[in-house]
């Protein structure tokens, strides 16, 4: 009679379990807020066909470009959280614009991390012909004139701005922030010596510092990158001990999607991550692996965030 009793207790719950369909049971998409070609873009690609093998069910990307990423990252946030839609999440529309301006999202509130994928890091250049042979020169010269040298980026507000103003902060700087459109301008300028240095992502600085044109001091990562082995990280080279900065990329889904597809995600993300293809694919794209699981990636954003509060602060950008 006991048994009778739990056989027609469970039966219910058995029904239930078995109601409810295997995920992924259809398709994925993964959002990528910027247009093709850039850095977030080709991850999100990379990603999306890892996972799209190891899930055993398809996974598209969809570009949803526009407003520096703010477009295709409010589309993810406002997606269902049934697992089905990911963010190709990036620190500008992520860590960074909700600090600078309002944006239609709040990130902590409305994305829930799923995986860290890597770091595009920043080298410390100038050009070849800078009065300054290593980084321990570079600092006595700048610190010694304040106000008397200036500094490149791809505009204001950039990741590239926040992090050269974090750099700045830390090694004791006093220079003038000159802002441009993009990357490209930034380093024409700096090349013509129209401005004298600059912290740009390793795409945009490693061909003409091998082609002669600039010289690096440093860069931004606590550790050496397999990408540039040959650029000791600032860490070290400026003696500012922690110090490990990036625009990262990672994966991240609709707040309210279930903690298990989460779980599910952020495992295969690590195991694909850990793979000589997809480290590859993403060394060929200036992009240094730092696979983080869901909870790790959490605590990186916190700490992200607080870190370019600082930088933001001291850049004097106020929110608009």
């Amino acid at each position: 009679m006991v048994l009778l009793r739990r056989a027609l207790l469970a039966a219910p719950l058995a029904a239930t379990a078995q109601a409810q369909p295997a995920w992924p049971a259809r398709s994925l998409r993964i959002i990528i807020p910027w247009p093709p070609g850039q850095a977030t873009d080709l991850i999100g690609r990379i990603l999306a066909q890892a996972l799209s093998e190891r899930l055993g069910q398809s996974v598209v990307p969809e570009t949803r470009a526009g407003a520096g990423g703010m477009i295709g990252t409010d589309v993810a946030a406002r997606a269902a959280p049934d697992g089905l839609t990911l963010l190709a999440g990036s620190s500008g529309p992520v860590t960074i614009f909700p600090l600078v301006q309002r944006t239609p999202y709040d990130p902590e509130r409305d994305l829930v991390p799923i995986a860290l994928g890597g770091l595009s890091f920043y080298i410390l250049a100038t050009r070849a012909d800078f009065p300054a042979r290593d980084a321990a020169e570079f600092l006595a010269l700048v610190r010694a004139s304040p106000g008397r040298y200036t500094f490149a980026s791809s505009g204001a507000g950039a990741t590239a701005h926040l992090i050269t103003e974090y750099f700045n902060a830390r090694a004791g700087l006093q220079t003038l922030h000159v802002p441009f459109q993009g990357s490209a301008p930034a380093m024409t300028a700096l090349l013509a010596g129209q401005v004298d240095y600059t912290l740009e992502t390793a795409a945009a600085t490693l061909p003409n510092l091998r082609a002669g044109r600039l010289r690096a001091y440093g860069m931004s990562l606590s550790r050496r990158s397999a990408l540039a082995p040959e650029i000791p990280p600032l860490a070290e080279v400026a003696n500012l001990p922690g110090l490990h900065l990036g625009a990262w990329i990672g994966l991240l889904a609709p707040a309210g999607t279930p903690p298990a597809i989460v779980e599910r995600l952020s495992a295969e993300m690590m195991a694909l991550m850990a793979t000589d293809e997809v480290r590859d694919r993403f060394g060929a794209v200036g992009v240094e692996v730092d696979a983080r699981p869901a909870p790790a990636f959490a605590i990186y954003l916190r700490e992200q965030t607080a870190l370019f509060r600082e930088a933001v602060a001291r850049a004097g950008i106020r929110a608009e």
